[in-house]
């Protein structure tokens, strides 16, 4: 047996492993979100969105950038999967349907959210309590009892005997932001379907397909606004 020839094919194929790692490493670099979400979400640009809320607004001083971040502990993998654009792309989305569903971080409970009727009393896992009223409140307007139910489960409240502590709470409030955001939009800004299938996912039923193209178009416009603060493109796909 030839040894010295053994030695030669073993230094060939572990130059040419090495020289793959090497040729690979700018890849998967790129491939790496290494942008710090505080970098992003800076106190310029969390600001520049809760200071447009007026002096008498109820959501003035209860929507915080530091209980943004503390909730944000609990979901990591928000703004962190994919490329640093795709992390402003779906923090730009997060924060346009914010800024519509607050009016700037201006309301925390919904405007006459307690007329309205949002018990599904079809669903049995969840069951309304007789009370209890589940309208739209917090960052992203959680409504109906088979959010609230399932999202005090996840984040540790009771939701369905205790729906106002979304009122009270600014952390707990931006959590169950964040849980509805996880469940339902993240994979699809982040699998680049594009901001209007989040639309869809936020509030579908009464403004996609035409059923209030106002209402979408501001949407669009906060999001668009957003990436181009952020530097990004708003990629396709943005209405529904």
């Amino acid at each position: 047996m030839n040894f010295s020839s053994s030695r030669k094919h073993y230094s060939y194929f572990f130059f040419l492993f090495a020289l793959a790692i090497v040729v690979d490493v700018p890849r998967l670099i790129l491939a790496q979100n290494i942008t710090p979400i505080s970098d992003i979400v800076s106190d310029a640009f969390f600001n520049g969105i809760a200071d447009q809320a007026a002096s008498n607004c109820e959501g003035k001083g209860f929507y915080t950038r530091a209980r943004f971040f503390e909730a944000l502990k609990s979901y990591p993998n928000f703004g962190t999967v994919g490329s640093t654009d795709d992390s402003k792309r779906e923090i730009a989305a997060f924060f346009a349907h914010v800024t519509h569903e607050t009016g700037h971080m201006c309301y925390i409970n919904e405007i006459n959210g307690p007329s309205g009727d949002y018990c599904d009393e079809n669903n049995t896992e969840y069951p309304c309590v007789s009370g209890k009223n589940y309208y739209g409140r917090g960052p992203i307007q959680l409504s109906w009892n088979f959010n609230y139910g399932p999202a005090g489960k996840a984040i540790g409240f009771d939701g369905l005997n205790d729906p106002d502590i979304l009122a009270r709470d600014g952390v707990i409030s931006f959590k169950t932001a964040l849980w509805y955001w996880m469940n339902n939009c993240h994979s699809l800004i982040t699998s680049g379907q594009g901001f209007g299938p989040t639309i869809r996912a936020i509030n579908g039923q009464l403004e996609c397909d035409g059923g209030n193209p106002q209402t979408v178009a501001r949407r669009i416009e906060y999001y668009t606004q957003y990436c181009q603060q952020l530097g990004v493109e708003t990629g396709d796909n943005l209405t529904c």
